[in-house]
């Protein structure tokens, strides 16, 4: 089992599980890490704890300390934050929107919904399930098994678009375009509150450590990656706010934990707290307007509109937009007509 997280654009990902241990009835009190020492393939005390630090070993679904001692039926997980390394991608014959294609790249427009790449709890019905069925032969960056044709990723319930590449120098290249942080990116966002300028929000990105599933913003370098996000007004609905925001890194959740962070979280972004009502009042009618909002688009308000790189054989700079998927139509407009008789 290997411990190395990979360092790319694709840090943008959940944890997946590598190993489940239901610890023997007749188990004596026993350190955790030297318990999974002796459990775990070539995995020494130091990487083993270093895991623990990271809080990539749970038991009973919570993260321990090197010093939890191991009890009878405990149940142990090592979650990473990369598939495991023996994935099989399986082809599926599901429909994908493609905006753009040539002989080195493909541009698809994602749907929200649709997972990005075979992991734990979904190891079927992802869109690289999708591009192996429709394209044959995509390369793959070293140590991202099961993730063919990926420099970088959207989650789950972020509509928008996805660069693939097609061959080993369009993946080449387009990677270092990713770790150089010169793609163009843009996404719309409808965020809670009335932001009154634009602005830029920075920091370093990592797990929360009250969750495991949700990014923080911290000032330390020890507790993250560096983030950048700048945001521009777009328009303005008294207790909502449509922004564009330009990435300038591509962190785990950036837009989401970012736009939380400066207390405007992404409308109906649960994780992070969007999905409460978090301006206005809470009289009967509006907040029968924003629970009807939150069924129109039951997933973050986040679409990546926009996608600029330089192409790997032209060396010409290519943009590409795609319009907004129905749900965020639709709930823009119940906004504008909520403002406009209220």
């Amino acid at each position: 089992m290997d411990f190395n997280e990979e360092a790319s654009d694709l840090d943008e990902s959940d944890l997946y599980e590598h190993l489940r241990i239901k610890v023997d009835k007749g188990q004596s009190l026993l350190r955790i890490d030297k318990f999974l020492m002796h459990r775990v393939e070539n995995a020494s005390r130091n990487r083993i704890q270093n895991a623990i630090e990271m809080a990539n070993v749970l038991v009973n679904d919570k993260p321990v300390k090197a010093s939890y001692k191991v009890k009878p039926e405990d149940d142990i997980s090592i979650v990473l934050p990369h598939p495991p390394r023996d994935n099989t991608v399986y082809p599926e014959d599901i429909p994908i929107e493609i905006v753009y294609e040539d002989d080195d790249v493909l541009l698809v427009n994602k749907k929200a919904g649709m997972v990005v790449h075979p992991g734990f709890g979904n190891w079927s019905g992802t869109l690289v399930n999708a591009l192996v069925f429709h394209f044959t032969q995509l390369p793959q960056l070293p140590g991202n098994d099961g993730r063919p044709g990926l420099v970088h990723r959207i989650d789950k319930d972020t509509s928008g678009l996805l660069i693939i590449s097609k061959n080993e120098r369009a993946m080449t290249f387009l990677a270092k375009q990713f770790f150089d942080h010169s793609i163009s990116r843009r996404y719309l966002a409808l965020v809670w509150g009335d932001l009154e300028t634009d602005g830029t929000i920075s920091g370093y990105i990592g797990r929360s450590a009250k969750d495991r599933k949700v990014m923080d913003v911290y000032d330390d370098p020890e507790k993250g990656k560096w983030s950048v996000t700048h945001y521009k007004v777009l328009q303005r609905f008294n207790y909502v706010t449509l922004v564009a925001c330009e990435l300038e890194t591509g962190r785990t959740h950036q837009i989401r934990a970012h736009m939380k962070h400066i207390g405007h979280p992404l409308f109906n972004d649960a994780p992070y707290g969007g999905d409460k009502i978090r301006k206005g009042t809470l009289v009967a009618r509006y907040k029968a307007f924003v629970e009807n909002c939150f069924q129109v688009i039951p997933r973050q308000a986040l679409h990546a509109q926009s996608l600029g790189f330089i192409h790997p054989v032209s060396k010409q700079f290519i943009h590409f937009e795609t319009a907004l998927p129905d749900d965020f139509k639709q709930v823009i407009e119940k906004w504008t007509n909520y403002i406009q008789h209220h």
